[in-house]
């Protein structure tokens, strides 16, 4: 058996008691580590769990999943993942090969971004499409989610942004070499979204979103030192959420008094935020 287990967003607490179980009943347990992070080692959660963790980075997924499932028809397997098995479509695809060779799947759910940014007080089923924001670079500045978050404000509908992360990424250089030599992790923060997304919307000019649009930073959510911050995107640049995962909301223009009232209570700045709430949402105190 196939297991793909969900760890959550936190630390090695956050596993389910099913989840925990077939961790403890597998002889392997493999560690996916390159669409997210716990905020915990491997090592914390080898001591948890009792067992060794094997961590499986992207090529190992994409490219070598037989090893993971090798003997997964006699022995049971668990593939962990941070959040939820399914935030990825890298886990479908390793689903779907365990299918091909005869092996029984079993997923075991948890908590993720897409519904623990509930935290925020915006309701879930107002939220439209999610979208991603890469690192951009000196020749690489893709837009292509500007037209989903134009397309969220249209319906007035909350847009949840994912943040970029790189995680054993190589330079040209090393890649075209073919050197097993990494760079450092690197982490999107909200300041550097904002800042990207600003970019966007002057090249674009399309009002998909100003400087002006309410939006909520989130860190480390599931934590106890989780960090969320509302105001608008101009304030949300200077503001330091901490160390890593960011993830961003735009918040759009159905907004319900309820929600108006938790942005209240994570305002970076109350009179600014009742200011943009009264003018440009048109819900007053």
């Amino acid at each position: 058996m196939l297991y793909v287990i969900g760890l959550g967003l936190g630390d090695e607490r956050d596993i389910t008691v099913k989840g925990l179980e077939a961790v403890k009943g597998s002889e392997r347990v493999y560690l996916e580590s390159y669409t997210s992070i716990l905020m915990v080692n491997k090592e914390k959660l080898e001591e948890f769990y009792g067992k060794e963790v094997i961590v499986a980075h992207r090529e190992t997924v994409e490219s070598q999943s037989d090893d993971i499932l090798k003997d997964a028809d006699r022995v049971d397997v668990s593939f962990l993942v941070v959040g939820d098995p399914f935030g990825a479509t890298t886990h479908t695809d390793l689903v779907i090969r365990a299918h091909e060779l005869g092996i029984k799947v079993k997923v075991v759910h948890n908590a993720s971004i897409m519904n623990a940014v509930g935290a925020t007080g915006l309701q879930l089923y107002s939220f439209g499409q999610t979208i991603s924001v890469v690192f951009f670079t000196e020749t690489w500045r893709p837009d292509s989610f500007y037209d989903r978050i134009k397309e969220n404000t249209t319906l007035g509908l909350h847009t949840l942004c994912l943040l970029d992360i790189k995680v054993r990424e190589q330079s040209i250089e090393n890649l075209m070499r073919n050197r097993p030599i990494y760079e450092p992790p690197r982490y999107m923060t909200v300041n550097q979204a904002v800042e990207q997304l600003l970019e966007v919307e002057t090249k674009r000019g399309e009002k998909a979103y100003t400087a002006d649009t309410l939006a909520v930073g989130v860190s480390r959510v599931g934590s106890d030192d989780q960090i969320i911050k509302a105001g608008t995107l101009e304030q949300l640049v200077g503001v330091d959420f901490g160390a890593p995962l960011h993830s961003l909301v735009l918040v759009g223009h159905r907004l319900h008094l309820l929600e108006a009232e938790i942005l209240r209570e994570n305002a970076v700045d109350l009179e600014r935020l009742n200011f943009v709430l009264k003018h440009d949402y048109n819900i007053d105190k």
